[in-house]
């Protein structure tokens, strides 16, 4: 288990993590959420080692961080940590090596990630041969060679097609079920949604919610529509009881104030569009974060967001 108690972290006058506290136990998927620049990397480097906190504590399994414990972490990083000029399997070894594990054990659960990960015929090649997303399986394979149990994961899905993402959840499920602390650091709030049991929402060094998905609905969510459709629905934007909004080509999910809010909304789209669905449902952790951290705009609390 690792936990953070009271955790602060400057870089000169920047506050960069403010009084962290939060726990990612064994045998979970554990969120660490919010946008680029929040403190997340500062507070995975501190785990790591690589950052000393400037106050505050950092344990694993109740014993004070140190050096010793870099070799039960795996780490994937955001940003790509290879050597160029190696090659594939000498890059993984290389990893594997500098963590202690077992030159033979190691190698042979290289050989099996490259073949789960369906590259096998890359490993005598250069890793600056490789695409984005092989790099990115490669880095992967390269945060479990060493049969780590604590795994630390910083925006994996990034630059990997939808079936290298679901093979990669299908992993840290079966990670979770081999008892493995796993850290999910990212910025996609639906990421966070599908994947995390409990998480840690941060933003400009700070706390915004903490604890399981249910509770943080539960106690910061307001009830919420979705809507498929098709046709022109830019008219919500102006509706008195449409407090947020998010709007997308297809669909739209509103925050709506009064009891029967629901029965206008529907009301109102009837006839002006096509309706594909409607339902009644929790608000998105994007909603909700967006809310908490005074994202939304003035004006009954409207936000529209078009991609």
């Amino acid at each position: 288990m690792i936990h953070l108690q009271d955790v602060i972290k400057r870089y000169e006058t920047v506050l960069a993590v403010d009084r962290a506290s939060f726990s990612a136990d064994a045998g979970e998927i554990f969120g660490l959420i919010g946008p680029n620049g929040a403190g997340k990397t500062t507070i995975i480097r501190m785990i790591m080692n690589i950052l000393a906190p400037d106050s505050g504590s950092i344990t694993i399994d109740g014993t004070a961080l140190t050096d010793a414990h870099k070799s039960r972490i795996g780490y994937l990083p955001e940003e790509r940590g290879l050597y160029r000029n190696m090659k594939v399997f000498d890059m993984l070894a290389f990893l594997s090596e500098i963590k202690g594990a077992d030159r033979h054990e190691s190698q042979r659960r290289i050989m099996h990630w490259l073949e789960r990960f369906g590259i096998m015929e890359w490993k005598d090649r250069k890793i600056e041969t490789l695409s984005k997303g092989m790099s990115q399986k490669v880095q992967f394979i390269g945060s479990l060679a060493h049969d780590p149990d604590i795994l630390i994961f910083d925006e994996p899905f990034t630059g990997l097609d939808p079936a290298s993402q679901d093979l990669l959840l299908e992993i840290l499920l079966e990670q979770r079920q081999a008892g493995k602390t796993i850290v999910f650091s990212t910025h996609i709030m639906e990421h966070a949604e599908r994947i995390c049991e409990r998480l840690f929402l941060i933003n400009s060094g700070g706390e915004v919610a903490s604890g399981t998905l249910a509770d943080i609905k539960r106690r910061f969510g307001i009830d919420a529509v979705r809507v498929e459709y098709d046709g022109d629905a830019s008219f919500v934007t102006s509706l008195p009881y449409v407090t947020h909004l998010r709007m997308f080509p297809r669909w739209l999910e509103a925050e709506l104030s009064g009891s029967e809010a629901a029965d206008s909304l529907y009301r109102d789209l009837a006839g002006r569009i096509r309706v594909r669905r409607f339902e009644i449902l929790e608000p998105s952790l994007h909603s909700i974060f967006v809310r908490l951290t005074g994202g939304s705009r003035r004006d009954s609390d409207r936000e529209v967001s078009h991609v």
